[in-house]
């Protein structure tokens, strides 16, 4: 399984990288990861886009679930069955997040092997017979960052970018239909919401700040091209607009 893996993500990804590097990246292996994240989001943008939009679909429709949760409170089969009713209605998966992680997680263990160890020891037996192989590699990051060691200004950016995706997504929720003193899920929902909100940037401030800057430079432009996406999903879903299908519908307030 792991020799799979690497013949089929990890070492294309280290080939693609190093042809960046030896071709458009002005020598800057920065650049050359800039390059290669831009790549990977445009390719992925479609699953990116679908399950960001369906995660604020979900965000916004929390009064109609709460709602139903509150005047089905006593029979669980009745509540699931309105529930599904109402994702069927708005074509939005609940589940649909974590299709989305399966098939992120791949690529993001192997850039996280692949950035890890910057070596050219460990670069050079992997690479293609028609992949030139560089000689040296800069590992200085616009001459600045040594992108082999952790650097607090880049783990500091992830998080912050990370943070605002975050409270882009959660946005201004509706106002439920039903007091929150009379439906203790609705507090658990906003509770979970905020907590989830800090967490993640906390938890990128911990992950990153023994690792190479590298990693942290992947996940801030990943950060930006999420921040893009969801201020272009909250455009589109402005106005009460929550159906994921096209042509997108609203809901009649």
């Amino acid at each position: 399984m792991i020799a799979f893996f690497r013949t089929i993500i990890y070492v294309p990804l280290l080939n693609f990288l190093v042809l960046i590097y030896e071709h458009i990246s002005f020598d800057d292996f920065g650049v050359a990861i800039i390059i290669l994240t831009i790549i990977i989001r445009i390719i992925l943008y479609p699953i990116f886009f679908k399950s960001f939009k369906n995660q604020t679909i979900l965000q916004r429709l929390q009064p109609e679930i709460q709602k139903i949760q509150h005047d089905h409170k006593d029979s669980q089969e009745k509540k699931a069955r309105a529930l599904m009713e109402l994702y069927k209605k708005h074509r939005v998966n609940p589940f649909s997040n974590f299709g989305f992680l399966l098939i992120q997680m791949p690529i993001l263990i192997a850039l996280y092997w692949l950035l890890r160890d910057l070596s050219l020891e460990t670069i050079l037996p992997d690479l293609y017979s028609f992949i030139p192989k560089p000689e040296t590699i800069n590992y200085l990051f616009l001459g600045l960052i040594n992108l082999q060691n952790p650097n607090v200004i880049l783990v500091v950016l992830a998080a912050v970018g990370q943070y605002i995706q975050g409270k882009l997504a959660l946005g201004r929720m509706p106002a439920s239909k039903i007091s929150d003193k009379d439906n203790p899920t609705a507090i658990m929902a906003k509770s979970m919401g905020k907590t989830m909100m800090f967490l993640g940037p906390l938890m990128t401030l911990l992950i990153f700040y023994r690792l190479p800057s590298a990693l942290s430079l992947y996940w801030t432009i990943t950060s930006v091209f999420s921040i893009i996406q969801q201020i272009i999903i909250n455009k589109q879903l402005k106005g009460g607009v929550v159906d994921v299908g096209d042509p997108l519908t609203e809901i009649k307030q």
